[in-house]
């Protein structure tokens, strides 16, 4: 793992690992390399079905049960973050996202709205829940970095991405417009990482996802980030490297996301 002390002495808060296999792993295991102190959280029944408490350990991060959907959970858990760190909040990720409709097959065109409620609530206005409750509540330092994870489904349309590219629309607004306020008051950073398709549990619930995966990576010039790749962008926004970048969707995605059709490439497509 490349390491070179970015996060030194910086405490975080990572929202949304699960196991081995989720981008956030792979960021706290960065930044935890990088130098930080962390703190790792998600849902309850997450923690019991993971493997998070366990792979804790190994980055000595103490890991707290929350639901970010939970303005109560969210007060209880920064407060006791910042106590556990010795300190306000210099870094956080968001990595929240679940889609039942996305779970159980239904189409775009044929969602249960109870359902998108959900998908919206959860991974996406938890991210403007915890963004308000950390500012009542003081909880980031002055000129601390905040990224969410997106993907290009929330400026494009892709088959089987379903009600998931309505919320990550949802996240990017909430960024822009909370990244305003945070910027003028406290230079706080607030930017997105749109990632490349990655071979996560939750990337295994998006139908398609294989094709979606192969077209990216032939499409690409420099063929899909990894997981490994996306947790050193991350480390990058969280450290002091990047103070004046803020408010942005930023693609890291070999290319993908500037690249036309290419002719001359043996994409590998699929009917769907």
């Amino acid at each position: 793992m490349l390491s070179n002390g970015i996060l030194q002495g910086k405490r975080g808060l990572i929202f949304g690992a699960l196991n081995e296999h989720s981008l956030a792993w792979a960021v706290a295991k960065q930044c935890a390399a990088e130098g930080a102190s962390l703190v790792l959280t998600n849902t309850p029944i997450a923690l019991r079905m993971g493997e998070l408490n366990t792979l804790a350990k190994t980055i000595n991060a103490p890991v707290i049960a929350a639901d970010a959907t939970s303005i109560d959970d969210l007060n209880s858990l920064l407060k006791e973050a910042q106590e556990l760190l010795g300190g306000k909040i210099d870094f956080a990720l968001h990595a929240v996202a679940m889609s039942q409709n996305l779970r159980r097959g239904k189409r775009y065109e044929n969602l249960s709205y109870n359902y998108l409620l959900q998908t919206l609530d959860i991974s996406a206005i938890s991210f403007h829940k915890f963004l308000q409750t950390a500012y009542q509540m003081d909880a980031l330092s002055e000129g601390a970095s905040v990224v969410a994870l997106s993907y290009i489904a929330s400026q494009r349309a892709f088959w089987g991405y379903n009600d998931m590219a309505d919320a990550k629309a949802l996240l990017e607004s909430i960024a822009r417009n909370f990244g305003l306020i945070y910027g003028k008051e406290k230079k706080v950073r607030i930017n997105v990482v749109s990632q490349s398709p990655t071979q996560t549990t939750a990337g295994g619930s998006i139908s398609y996802f294989t094709n979606m995966f192969e077209i990216a990576e032939h499409t690409s010039p420099l063929g899909n980030a990894t997981a490994e790749d996306c947790a050193r962008m991350c480390a990058m926004l969280f450290s002091d490297y990047t103070r004046k970048i803020t408010m942005q969707t930023l693609y890291h995605d070999g290319g993908f996301s500037a690249t036309g059709i290419q002719v001359n490439s043996e994409i590998p497509w699929k009917q769907m």
